[in-house]
């Protein structure tokens, strides 16, 4: 039977005498270890999601920035729709915690093109392995960033060299600079990541592909990266990581201050949420917000829904504590942010979900997204 398996209490959004606070900055052993002590081990999943596939996942910002409150600490899953997300909600810190290894190497991927670049017009240079187009700067719209980068043209030697130098100073960052110590099997993983990006440029997009490449099972009503760059919230307003230099130096700088934590764990596993959890708890903080895309609909389908919960229920959190979810109408969905598909974005107090998972008031995959709003 799922939900109303007993009764515990709520996490204590305030510990009576917390012993530290939110660090202003990890060091590189300290991120490391950190990662390492939080993380459980490598798992598996359906597809390797190096893109989200969310259409509408802008469209809840507006109602998110009301709810969550600014300065504590993010949560989420999956690659880099979370760095939206952490611009709308402001944490000190955040923890991506994802079942597979391969997202842990992309947000490490990610850390290094944030850091080595001067801005959004390098940052979209290096991710594709392009040259900076002229014309485009500070100021410029993501639209225009977008269409500079389709007027640039390079040949195939160009590509390659170029792709071969990023690739090389994308290792050195982390393993010399940064001192992480990957694997040979890490780096090899990573360039592959790095190469899905060089070899669809800004129209890779969400694959079930394992590599992230474009395959026969590909679909293609899912959003690209630039189109997902370019999608608005349901008020129109540009929102994206590189909407603005503002908002791309927000994610430079918690990525240069290793505070954009990458965590092996399944949601329903024993260790990594809840060990997260405990240290935010530790440190006087609480959660501002959880991302979990449509994850819950997985641990329904493998029973794991119930330790999920349970596991939600040690995180600290308070009244605006807000989760993000991908949700859908075909599961009961029924509120305005609708895509095409049938699927949204959409909002629930985390709390409000503790106490009515406690009193059996959710059962099944139809209560979560009938809840969501």
């Amino acid at each position: 039977m799922l939900g109303g398996l007993g009764v515990w209490p709520l996490a204590d959004a305030t510990p009576a005498a917390p012993v530290a606070s939110l660090p202003a900055r990890l060091s590189d052993a300290e991120f490391w270890k950190l990662s390492a002590q939080l993380s459980e081990p490598n798992g598996y999943f359906r597809s390797e999601n190096l893109v989200s596939n969310e259409h509408t996942y802008q469209y809840v910002i507006p109602s998110l920035i009301k709810s969550a409150r600014p300065g504590g600490v993010y949560l989420g899953v999956a690659p880099d729709q979370n760095f939206t997300y952490m611009i709308a909600v402001q944490p000190k810190m955040a923890f991506i915690v994802d079942i597979r290894r391969g997202n842990l190497l992309q947000h490490l991927m990610y850390k290094a093109i944030f850091e080595l670049s001067s801005d959004r017009v390098d940052f979209l240079a290096r991710l594709f392995s392009k040259n900076r187009p002229a014309g485009v700067g500070a100021k410029s719209s993501v639209v225009d960033l977008f269409n500079a980068f389709a007027r640039s043209d390079m040949s195939v030697d160009q590509y390659k060299e170029r792709y071969q130098q990023n690739v090389q100073e994308l290792r050195d960052h982390l393993v010399k600079k940064h001192g992480f110590a990957l694997t040979q099997a890490d780096i090899d993983q990573l360039e592959g990541i790095y190469f899905a990006f060089f070899w669809e440029g800004p129209a890779i997009r969400y694959s079930m592909s394992p590599t992230g490449l474009s395959g026969p099972r590909f679909a293609s009503n899912f959003p690209t990266y630039e189109e997902m760059m370019m999608q608005t919230d349901w008020e129109g307003q540009s929102r994206s990581y590189l909407a603005s230099e503002e908002n791309f130096r927000f994610i430079k700088g918690l990525q240069e201050r290793n505070l954009i934590v990458p965590v092996m764990g399944n949601f329903a596993g024993p260790k990594a949420l809840r060990a997260v959890g405990r240290y935010i708890r530790e440190r006087g903080a609480t959660v501002s917000a959880y991302y979990v895309s449509n994850v819950e609909q997985y641990l329904f389908q493998d029973v794991l829904f119930d330790e999920f919960a349970k596991n939600v229920a040690t995180l600290p959190v308070d009244d605006s504590s807000t989760f993000i979810r991908s949700v859908s109408s075909r599961f009961g969905y029924g509120g305005p942010y609708l895509w095409t598909d049938g699927r949204a974005s959409a909002l629930d107090p985390i709390r409000a979900f503790v106490r009515d998972f406690q009193a059996g008031k959710i059962r099944n995959y139809y209560d979560v997204n009938a809840r969501s709003k």
